[in-house]
């Protein structure tokens, strides 16, 4: 993002710094433009840390690119935050395996069905803590302390612990250092400053499509949340089969989807998303989402224009050129220091990279 946007990377939204993979790391300098190929993962669950074809994760969800390219991983029925070095080394960052709520360091903390990731340009993880409903947050050293919610679900605004999320699932980071988080069964978009108060950006109690300023705008199960170079949030609207885009000042409009199920490419509302899901925007303004049922990521381009990415639509695991390889139901999404797609194959138990 712009100077210090620049140097943001999140899970939510795409790669500024262009940095090459370290030699050696899979898929440094060896892949065509629209090829996918496996980053890590061996594709049976588990567990396991290492190098990146013995590892192993658990429906991963969420993921999120640092400056270095170390790429974050929510390893969702894992209960873990698991980091992929450039050079495609995995291990644990954060998590004890056993699902719970503990702040602490590393190992010793411990997380619930984490969703959503994203990093600022310090190095901090922020983690979508759904099964807490809290907002969770690590720290290059590996402390991981609460930065807001907490406890049982519900819906507040207030600082720190006071506040209330119901099932947060996606998170973004803005160049002002303002953390933004698609709250999905609250059906709002809040907002959550350096200091821990947590304010309501946009949505209301009633779920609905209806666009507008702030409160006056609706959404249903927002899951997926993205934020572009002038802090302009994309948002991955589930239950309204939508792409929303939430303007800097809050001003809600549909940026693409015709609000029906479906799979339709084409411009703007003429094309379909059936649940679009995360969401990630390079710095040329173009939006990818991960289209979970249909095996596929899409794009929609600064126009407005809705395409296929990657993935054939047939569930597999199969590396390749992007519009033959095979995905079963992806999740998180992430532009990676290269410029590259990053993607979370939750069914597959893979993390999965997309040359562009």
């Amino acid at each position: 993002m712009i100077a210090g946007v620049a140097l943001l990377l999140s899970g939510c939204w795409g790669g500024q710094v262009k940095v090459p993979p370290a030699a050696g790391a899979p898929g440094a300098g060896n892949g065509a433009a629209g090829t996918v190929q496996t980053v890590a993962g061996t594709g049976t669950a588990g567990a396991a840390n290492g190098a990146h074809d013995i590892a192993r994760f658990s429906s991963p969800q969420g993921v999120a690119v640092d400056r270095s390219g170390n790429i974050y991983v929510a390893d969702s029925t894992n209960n873990l935050i698991r980091k992929i070095t450039a050079s495609g080394a995995v291990s644990t960052l954060a998590g004890s395996g056993t699902s719970g709520a503990a702040d602490g360091v590393g190992t010793s903390a411990s997380f619930s069905n984490p969703l959503g990731l994203a990093v600022d340009a310090q190095g901090v993880v922020y983690v979508c803590d759904a099964g807490n409903n809290a907002v969770r947050r690590i720290d290059p050293a590996g402390n991981v302390t609460t930065l807001a919610g907490g406890g049982p679900a519900g819906f507040a605004d207030g600082q720190g612990s006071a506040a209330r999320f119901n099932f947060p699932h996606g998170v973004a980071v803005s160049s002002r250092g303002d953390v933004y988080v698609a709250d999905f069964a609250n059906h709002r978009i809040r907002k959550i400053t350096s200091a821990g108060a947590v304010s309501t950006f946009a949505g209301s109690d009633h779920p609905g499509a209806t666009n507008g300023a702030s409160a006056a705008a609706s959404f249903n199960d927002p899951a997926g949340i993205a934020i572009d170079t002038k802090d302009d949030l994309y948002v991955g609207d589930q239950g309204n089969h939508l792409v929303r885009k939430v303007s800097a000042a809050g001003n809600v409009t549909t940026l693409a989807g015709s609000g029906v199920a479906g799979t339709a490419n084409g411009s703007a509302t003429a094309a379909s998303f059936t649940m679009p899901g995360a969401l990630a925007v390079d710095t040329q303004g173009t939006v990818y989402v991960t289209a979970s049922a249909a095996n596929q990521v899409r794009q929609i381009s600064a126009g407005g224009v809705v395409s296929a990415f990657a993935g054939s639509g047939v569930a597999g695991s199969k590396d390749g050129s992007a519009t033959d390889a095979g995905f079963n139901f992806p999740t998180g999404v992430a532009v990676d220091t290269s410029g590259n797609i990053i993607v979370a194959d939750s069914a597959n138990n893979l993390i999965r990279r997309i040359v562009k």
